[in-house]
């Protein structure tokens, strides 16, 4: 059976979907763009089926992944309880990378310097991009993940993230909902990140 397809530029980001981490998430989402790649979210593919599937299929179709782990903490609502969802992810694209090395390259990011070493001790030896939960972190580390050529300076990108999330209102309204995750939302921020430049200029807002 052929493999299916990959798109060179495509990076699967394998994130948390909660509030606290949506300025993290923008921050993926344009500085991936900055850099000439293309975020991709489960919520962003259509059709039915089981979750596990369309993530594991994902994966295949993306060259890169990122897996960030900087939520290793216990949920506040009750049961307390730790999310295994990122883990799992990692698992199938660790195993994926295994099988096909030049098909797919994993990252592995954090928020917490050498956290990781006690939370997946299965990864030590793994070197985690630390992001400190700032957006300045993450346009640092994704420049220092991808090492794209003529990448913009990280200000630059912090410029245009400043840019995106002013219009982050109008991408909700524009959807008709509060979630920044919904699949509508990331399509919309998906299109203000790649026509950054005529937002800049004020032709496209």
């Amino acid at each position: 059976m052929p493999l299916p397809p990959t798109d060179p530029s495509a990076v699967f980001l394998n994130i948390p979907y909660d509030e606290e981490f949506k300025e993290l998430y923008l921050a993926y989402i344009v500085g991936l763009y900055q850099l000439g790649l293309k975020p991709r979210i489960t919520s962003g593919i259509p059709g039915g089926e089981r979750r596990l599937d369309r993530v594991f299929a994902l994966i295949r179709s993306c060259r890169y992944s990122i897996h960030d782990l900087s939520r290793v903490e216990l949920s506040v609502s009750s049961p307390a309880t730790p999310r295994f969802n990122m883990p799992l992810e990692l698992g199938l694209a660790i195993a994926w990378a295994k099988l096909h090395p030049k098909r797919h390259t994993w990252f592995l990011w954090e928020s917490t310097p050498r956290r990781v070493q006690k939370s997946l001790s299965d990864l030590d030896g793994t070197d985690a991009y630390i992001h400190f939960g700032a957006a300045e972190g993450v346009m640092s580390e994704l420049r220092n993940a991808f090492l794209v050529d003529d990448a913009p300076p990280a200000p630059e990108m912090l410029d245009a993230y400043r840019l995106i999330a002013s219009n982050v209102e109008s991408a909700l309204a524009k959807s008709g909902t509060r979630n920044v995750y919904a699949a509508s939302v990331f399509k919309e921020l998906c299109w203000l990140s790649s026509n950054f430049t005529d937002l800049l200029s004020g032709s496209q807002i």
